[in-house]
């Protein structure tokens, strides 16, 4: 017997962030010193000289509780100066480094590409998420949302340590 899909998860609007603003999304509710920690490391100033106040809205809501990267995804779609969100999900709270989730929202629409450039995008997708540690999350969000860098160049600056997690310089 198949089940029925049950209703669709409707998460929470998001309301009151500034383009400036990294996101940071609390999926896991499990350890609340770590995700304490998490948030004292975001709210530091960053740069060179810790010249830059820290930005960041930070979602802390139970019904975000186990929102996977997808609905998370979908939820935010609406943002159109959004190009980055940051998760704070269990391997956050259960990683040494308290390592966030970094997700892209901007995707190619497929629609509008040149075929030869697609078929270049679906042998070799750009990286749609990395590991961040939370002193990384400013500079990913700054240099993302100014288009200074590319997500992937942090992805691929990730994928280059050995735990896979990117760090500030």
């Amino acid at each position: 017997m198949t089940m029925p899909e049950g209703p669709e998860r409707v998460l929470p609007e998001i309301v009151g962030r500034d383009m400036f603003d990294a996101l940071v999304i609390r999926t896991d509710f499990g350890d609340d010193e770590s995700w304490n920690a998490v948030v004292g490391e975001l709210r530091r100033p960053w740069g060179p000289d810790d010249e830059f106040p820290a930005r960041v809205q930070v979602v802390d809501v139970p019904a975000w509780s186990g929102a996977t990267a997808d609905e998370v995804l979908a939820a935010v779609d609406e943002d159109e100066y959004l190009s980055v969100v940051f998760l704070a999900d269990r391997h956050t709270m259960e990683s040494p480094t308290r390592a966030l989730l970094a997700l892209t929202t901007v995707w190619e629409d497929e629609g509008d590409l040149d075929p030869v450039y697609y078929q270049e995008l679906i042998e070799a997708p750009e990286p749609g998420y990395f590991r961040a540690a939370p002193a990384a999350v400013h500079v990913v969000h700054a240099n993302v949302t100014l288009g200074n860098m590319g997500f992937a160049e942090f992805a691929m600056a990730a994928s280059a340590q050995p735990d896979q997690v990117l760090r500030p310089v």
